[in-house]
């Protein structure tokens, strides 16, 4: 009995010829350089279509605001790589980018899990519904001693801009804002029961949004991976611009060594 034909190693995303390069039935040259920008290539490849002009808007905004927010951990340990490692920017871009965890960023995954998570019961529409599953998204949480993932900010209060704006944007670009009226449902549950400032921060807004335009909650996290990519590059150059990890390192060694003879 002969051993079945294998199975072909195929990839429907893009393939080239000697003079082609076709990316999800576009020509690559022809249809998509100097017309499409990196968001609406980035949304090609996550749903195998250009975006229409309102989820061109939308999706755009999403991950324009995913790729800065300062000198977080991993922007500063893409710093650090690249200091020990200046030879190899990748390297200091993929060491940041593996800090985007349930702290920072990879909470998207988490908001848009809640959202994809409930029973298709109607709640969309029906508001006392739809705070009874918030209910029981803060109540089990609290039960578990687990916070909910896009909630809270330690300096963006009472409101998080980015994820006010996010909002406003979906609503005004004509989309659904069920999630939205969910993680505000969360967000009032959350406060009454704990008596802190819990403010929808952005990523809860863009786990919410996300949601909306039909990205899956465990790819979700990708958005913020796609987008801080190009964030930490930024940080490489300016630490070479202006070296701050040198001095972030100098400062540790001597405060770690200062009470030893």
């Amino acid at each position: 009995m002969s051993a079945p034909e294998p199975r072909p190693i195929r990839s429907d995303i893009a393939w080239s010829t000697s003079d082609r390069v076709v990316v999800h039935g576009h020509d690559l040259p022809d249809d998509l350089l100097g017309k499409v920008g990196l968001g609406d290539f980035a949304y090609l490849v996550l749903f195998k279509t250009l975006p229409s002009p309102h989820e061109s808007v939308v999706f755009n905004s999403l991950v324009v605001a995913l790729v800065e927010h300062g000198l977080t951990p991993s922007a500063l340990v893409s710093r650090l790589t690249a200091l020990g490692a200046p030879e190899s920017l990748q390297g200091a871009v993929a060491a940041g980018l593996l800090g985007l965890g349930d702290t920072f960023v990879g909470t998207i995954e988490g908001a848009a899990k809640i959202c994809q998570s409930l029973p298709d019961d109607g709640w969309q529409r029906d508001e006392a519904l739809l705070r009874e599953h918030a209910r029981t998204i803060v109540d089990g949480s609290r039960a578990a001693r687990k916070s909910i993932p896009g909630l809270g900010h330690p300096v963006h209060k009472p409101n998080d801009p980015r994820a006010e704006r996010l909002f406003e944007i979906a609503r005004e670009q004509g989309f659904d804002d069920a999630n939205e009226r969910l993680f505000r449902a969360i967000r009032a549950r959350a406060e009454d029961a704990t008596g802190k400032v819990l403010p929808i921060n952005a990523t809860g807004a863009i786990g919410a949004i996300a949601s909306t335009l039909g990205v899956p909650w465990d790819i979700a996290r990708g958005l913020g991976v796609m987008a801080r990519a190009i964030g930490l590059v930024g940080h490489v150059l300016e630490d070479r611009e202006r070296p701050l990890a040198k001095p972030v390192w100098n400062d540790a060694e001597a405060r770690s060594t200062s009470h030893r003879s």
